[in-house]
Parts: structure tokens; sequence; C-alpha cells
């Protein structure tokens, strides 16, 4: 019976990796049992950990000391029921020389589906070869037939009928009446992001190398988080307290309780108050025109959450700030964020925006995980409807009812010690345009596509947000012409990149103007599905 070898990589978190747990557990019995059944055996290629309550690798330390003890040649499944840092075993299956497969549970729980394609992400960056599957039971034909190729030949392909080259596209010239000048002025005057500390949570797809930025006239700010927090720690009450005082008088709903550990408190959300303000004012020194705030694994034991700051910074209308001349900063406008420090993100946000408010579209971008999906159990619509979910940073103008529909609730004591609100809503039905930069053949590229925002029966959001997470903001998204496989297939992030445009019409135009000034600044442009009618692009 050929042996098949199996490793988890987890949490840095010690307090996620042991909730999350169970649900790793469950999905790798199912997971052994699938390889059982075509002939095989899956062993674990690391313990189960009793005094830690769990059998995740859970720093890079330990996966260097798991893969050193790792036939190099033997056939290998990365398993995934959860988020995971791909740093713990990005080292390992560099070097590895045996076929790699990856594959999570198609649930939202954790969520494995996640942390896979951040791996697959980071592993197309580094020029590894694997393959990919998912499934909800690891019984369905789908999956077994693509396990059993890959058992029989060390690979798993998947056909990519969907993608479609820039180059063969019919781009309108309006687009690229658009694209050129913005292409212009980004190589002639420049653009600054800057990034609050690279590598989130081992994120190593999110971060562009600076000689692949430079072409875009991109240049990055590389800022400390111990700067933001000095900084944070600096802000008056007053201006902590207007911001506050601005979203109350806007309609956004605090949770409140009393528990610091459990629940939100005002206190907490005055510290969020006051880091939006040090970000825009630090942003502001600098000259930057996005920034993007690592947090996860940086001020998570000096501040509470900073998404509740960072939706802010994301809209439009937003509290104002003023800079050391007096003046307020960015007056009107987005200051373009991107969670995370994910700076594929920030290079695209750069983009939309400039984009959009040539177009006079909609400004406000955000991202948002490519969490899970499934159809629709209402009835209301026969598309399949994807669940986009992110940790509280999206803007409110994406909300239904704006900030009045908006709510904050605290982030989950699992991920967040410190807490914070979250900037919770449900995206209003519309026009959008998804995409994604990635790091590819150490080129940067671009696949994007259209699609349109669902509005789903109250409990079948609920539904929804059950089985992901109740605190985070959320949107139904149906992709146009791409199914839910071939997403998966193709897509090379944990994270989606979405804007609104005010019509279908508007919407194609956009997303040709972004490819086609991602294409005038050299990246590799691929059209994803299609229109909202069908027609190609």
């Amino acid at each position: 019976m050929k042996t098949v070898l199996l490793v988890a990589s987890g949490d840095l978190r010690q307090s996620a990796n042991e909730v999350c747990w169970p649900a790793q557990h469950a999905m790798e019995q199912s997971l052994a049992r699938a390889v059982t059944k075509l002939g095989c055996k899956l062993v674990r290629a690391h313990p189960y950990k009793p005094d830690l309550q769990h059998g995740f690798i859970a720093s890079q330390k330990e996966g260097m000391e798991v893969f050193s003890r790792i036939d190099p040649e033997a056939p290998l499944i990365v398993a995934e029921a959860v988020w995971q840092y791909s740093h713990h075993v990005l080292p390992g299956l560099i070097s590895h020389r045996g076929p790699i497969l990856t594959v999570a549970n198609w649930s939202g729980q954790w969520p494995g589906l996640v942390g896979m394609l951040n791996l697959n992400g980071s592993l197309t960056k580094a020029g590894v070869r694997y393959s990919t599957l998912w499934s909800e039971d690891f019984t369905d034909a789908f999956f077994l037939g693509g396990l059993e190729r890959w058992l029989r030949t060390g690979t798993c392909r998947h056909r990519l009928t969907h993608v479609h080259p820039f180059s063969a596209a019919r781009v309108p010239k309006e687009a690229q009446a658009v694209a050129r000048p913005i292409a212009e002025d980004l190589r002639r005057n420049k653009s600054i992001m800057g990034v609050f500390d690279e590598g989130c949570m081992g994120m190593f797809n999110a971060i562009i190398p600076d000689r692949l930025l430079f072409s875009t006239g991109v240049y990055k700010e590389r800022l400390s988080q111990s700067a933001l927090y000095y900084a944070t720690t600096f802000v008056p009450d007053d201006d902590a307290l207007a911001v506050y005082e601005w979203l109350q008088a806007k309609g956004l709903k605090f949770h409140f309780g009393r528990d610091e550990a459990t629940e939100l408190t005002e206190n907490q959300v005055l510290a969020q108050c006051r880091l939006y303000v040090a970000a825009l004012r630090l942003a502001d020194d600098f000259g930057c025109e996005a920034i993007g705030i690592q947090y996860q694994q940086g001020l998570k034991d000096l501040l509470p959450a900073s998404d509740l700051a960072e939706g802010l910074l994301n809209n439009a209308s937003r509290p104002p700030v003023k800079n050391a001349a007096g003046q307020v900063i960015r007056r009107g406008a987005p200051l373009t964020h991107f969670n995370e420090a994910d700076e594929c993100a920030g290079l695209d946000g750069i983009f939309t925006s400039r984009v959009h408010r040539a177009l006079r579209q909609p400004v406000e971008n955000t991202l948002h995980d490519l969490r899970w999906g499934d159809w629709d159990r209402s009835g209301s619509t026969k598309d399949y409807v994807w669940v986009l979910l992110i940790s509280g940073a999206a803007p409110a103008a994406h909300h239904i009812g704006g900030y009045r529909g908006s709510e904050s609730y605290r982030q989950p004591p699992m991920y967040f010690r410190l807490g914070g609100g979250t900037l919770c809503g449900v995206a209003h039905p519309g026009e959008i345009v998804w995409s994604r930069i990635y790091v590819e053949d150490d080129r940067l590229k671009l696949d994007l596509g259209r699609g349109r925002v669902a509005r789903l029966p109250k409990a079948e959001t609920e539904r929804r947000w059950k089985a992901t997470c109740a605190e985070w903001p959320i949107m139904h998204a149906v992709t146009y012409g791409v199914s839910r496989d071939q997403m998966m297939a193709r897509h090379k992030a944990n994270h989606v990149h979405v804007a609104y445009a005010n019509s279908a019409a508007e919407a194609d135009l956009a997303a040709y103007a972004k490819a086609a000034l991602a294409n005038e600044l050299g990246l590799e442009v691929n059209f994803c599905g299609t229109k909202a009618d069908g027609a190609a692009f």
C-alpha cells in the first residue's frame, strides 16, 4: 500500500490552534478514509501534541524540524481546515521533491479554504509545483476523481477555460483613454504605498518584490507598527472623542458590554479612534496614497484591533482629521487601506481608486477573504453565491444603509485578546468588479472579472454568518461566468479585491480601464468569466 504523508500548518496563536483543532481532526479522518478507499495509506508526518491540545505545525522553526525528518521524495498532502500561516511549511515545501497536494474542507467555519488559498498563492510565487483539491465531505466524485489522478500520476489539473488573456479582448477606446494618463502620471509623479511591517501572518504571497513594483510607479514606504503605536498614544482624548461622536451621529450602532475580556467597551472603541487619527497623520506625513497595517502579530498585545479604523479609512465619508498644519487630510476621499498589509491588494487599491475617480464611479474599494460559498437555500436566486468576508475593514458605503445600517461588535477573543469593534454590515446589491494582483513566474499579474452583489433574505444571511463569523461584514457575491471550482482552481490568494460601479455597463468599462492601466504598467492581465450578459470581454 502506497504511503502518503500529511502535514497540517496552523496559526501562530495557541488559542486559535486549540479551539480549531477538532475541526481539523475531523477533516483529517475523512481525508484518510478517502485515501484508503483508493488503495493508499495516509500517515501524519508530525504528532498530536497533548500538552498543547492540537496537532498543528505552529511556527516556522517547528515546520523546518518536521520537514527535516520527511522523505523529500514522498507524496505529501497539506491538509487545511483552518486559517494557517504559510511560512510554517513554505521552507519545507520549497525543497520537497515529491508530489504536493493542498487540500481544504469546503467550510466557512475557521476557515481552511482561506488558509489553503493563501498557501497556494505563496507556492505559486515561490515557483513550487503543486496540485489542489477541496471537498465538503471527501466522498464526492469531483474530489475522489482528482485525488485518484494525483495518487496515480502526481498531478491533478483543472480546466481553466474561463480565463482569457487581455490581448484577446476588445478594449473600448474610452477605457484606454482613461488608463493612459493615469499610467503616465504614475510613471512621472509616482506614488507611495505605506506598509506598517511586511509579512503579516506568514502571507508570503502578499509581499511584492520591490523591483517588480518599481515599474508601476509605486514605491514602498516601510513604516513600523511601533511608530504607529507610539503615535496612537499621543493622540489627544478630544480628537479620539470627536471621531467617536461623529460615528454615533452617523448612526453606527455599537454593541457594548462591561467585560473587557469578552465584550466590546467604549474604551476599546476610543483606542481604535486614536489609531485612526494616528494612521491618517502618519500617512500624511509620509505622503502615502495607500497604507496597510499588519496588526495581527504586531499590535495585538498593545492595542484593540485596527479593523474599525481600516474600514473608516476606506470610506469617502469619514471623520475629518487635521494634520499639523491644520488642514483636513484627504477631505471627502478615502485613504485606501489594504487589510493585513497585503501589498497586492494595496497596489490594486491604488489602481482602482484612480480609475474609478476618473470614471466618476464609487471610489470605495476593499479586499475580502474569499471565505466560502453555497447555493442560496432560500431560493431567491439560482446563482451560486460566494461569502466574501473580512475582519471588519469594509467601508460603510458598501453596506445597506451606510453607517446607519452598520454595527460594531467585539472582535473574537480567540484572535483579538484586547478586543476592538468591527465595522459590520451586509453589502448592498449592485454591480462589482473583482480582481487580484499576484506574483507568478517572477512577474506581476492581474486577474479580474465581473459580478454582482445579491440581496438575500435575512434568514439566509444569518445562516451564512453563523457558518462563518457573524461579527464581520459580509458580501453575497455572484461571479459572472466563473463557477465555484473554476474560481478555486485559478485564484492565487486568500483575498479578493472588490469595488462597485453604478451600472452593469459602467462596471464593464471600469474593468476594461483597470485592465488597460495594469497592462500599460507591465502587468500580465487576464479576464476571468464574462460580462453580466454572458458576453466575453
